[in-house]
């Protein structure tokens, strides 16, 4: 039987202010709130809430035989709470339904697994307590930043205890193998690898209204027809997309909502069947293993990280950036930790990318460039203040087992008092 896993991801960076370079050392606020708060507001109203309001239509309309996944940033949690209230209401119902899955995601968004494992793993910790706190369940599967995946990150994934990774079905990677199956990672036996079909997704992406397509004009019996012809044993089709594709990319005025809300009548009525990616993952067996040494992503036309880290602009941000984590995760100041989650947001350097800047403010990559990094001055200095680099190695080590071994400490006693409470 055919499985259908549609997966959508939410996510948005704080924007930044024009920060001079006279400014550094004297203004430590980084952000523009009223940007910011227009464009989540234009997210929300234009694609985010017409879409789980979809979501949950298409929930009711097949008695719950519909199920999906969300990929919320902690990031974009975040703005939600600040700025659109309604979006948590809505995200509660969906969470609610149990036919909805949120998935574990980089509290920011941000390009941790490649550059510090300790802040990798932080990050999911606090996006998964975040996501448990506000909507009161556990992500169990993992959406890394652009669905990037190495056979390392998959080591390190399982190391934290998951099970399951998302991951695009690039064609270098697959060779002939199809992306509609569960493979099991070649760094991680016991981790399960699922696929996006990058051909089905990009096309309700970037073409469904697009009368240059073959496939035009696309209709929810067109696509069912097309899913039903895969052949025999692709039994897990992974449709993942971000979820501006639904209002932004694909105005409502193309009938997307109206494509997808319809979507689950047909396909039941093919017998074909709506997954969850936990759900596929304890379902279905791994019929190969896959391997990908090198970063592998979803953005771009190589499937890789040069988006993010092609250039000099970029690589300069970056290795500014991380070259103080050990030092970041030795504050307590509340205010640092807060910029310092913000700054990795991957969009920052997207901006910088001199051929794909995206969505920006920015009138060139060197523009965006000059801004990021002097917020970053004004940042370092910050840290440089808290923990000085005349700090020795020897010393900024044992600071961190100091550290480490607190908290493992206090995560022992906190498991003994919940033992002795049952």
């Amino acid at each position: 039987m055919k499985n259908i896993c549609f997966c959508f991801q939410m996510h948005a960076p704080y924007r930044l202010k024009r920060y001079r370079f006279f400014e550094i050392g004297h203004d430590h606020y980084y952000y523009d709130d009223m940007a910011t708060e227009e464009h989540v507001n234009w997210l929300v109203q234009t694609s985010y809430m017409p879409l789980c309001q979809t979501i949950k239509d298409m929930i009711n309309l097949s008695k719950g035989r519909f199920h999906c996944a969300l990929s919320v940033s902690g990031t974009m949690i975040e703005m939600f709470e600040q700025f659109t209230p309604e979006m948590i209401d809505i995200l509660k119902e969906l969470a609610a339904t149990k036919a909805v899955e949120f998935l574990a995601t980089p509290y920011s968004y941000s390009l941790a697994s490649e550059y510090n494992e300790e802040e990798f793993k932080k990050q999911l910790k606090i996006q998964g307590e975040l996501v448990e706190s506000i909507l009161g369940v556990k992500a169990q599967c993992v959406w890394n930043t652009e669905l990037l995946y190495t056979d390392e990150t998959a080591y390190n994934l399982s190391k934290m205890g998951y099970k399951t990774i998302l991951t695009e079905g690039a064609k270098h990677i697959l060779s002939w193998k199809t992306p509609n199956k569960v493979y099991q990672s070649a760094g991680a036996p016991k981790m399960k690898v699922l696929l996006r079909n990058s051909g089905l997704s990009d096309e309700l992406s970037f073409h469904f209204s697009d009368p240059g397509w073959g496939n035009f004009p696309i209709d929810a019996e067109k696509y069912a027809n097309q899913l039903q012809a895969l052949p025999e044993g692709e039994d897990i089709i992974n449709i993942w997309v971000g979820a501006e594709t639904f209002g932004i990319r694909q105005n409502a005025g193309t009938g997307i909502f109206d494509f997808l809300k319809a979507l689950p009548y047909f396909a039941l009525e093919r017998e074909m069947g709506f997954m969850t990616p936990s759900e596929a993952a304890k379902k279905l067996a791994a019929e190969d293993v896959l391997s990908s040494p090198y970063p592998l992503t979803w953005s771009g036309e190589a499937k890789d990280l040069s988006v993010y880290t092609g250039n000099d602009l970029q690589q300069e941000a970056l290795n500014k950036l991380y070259a103080v984590a050990e030092r970041v995760h030795l504050c307590q100041d509340k205010n640092l930790k807060t910029n310092w989650l913000r700054l990795q947001d991957v969009n920052y350097l997207h901006y910088m990318n001199h051929i794909d800047q995206g969505e920006t403010q920015f009138e060139s990559a060197y523009d965006a460039f000059i801004n990021y990094m002097n917020v970053l001055s004004d940042f370092l200095q910050t840290v440089e203040e808290q923990y000085p680099t005349t700090i020795e190695n020897e010393e900024l080590n044992e600071l961190l087992k100091t550290i480490r071994n607190q908290e493992e400490e206090i995560q022992e006693l906190q498991a003994k008092l919940k033992k002795a409470k049952k």
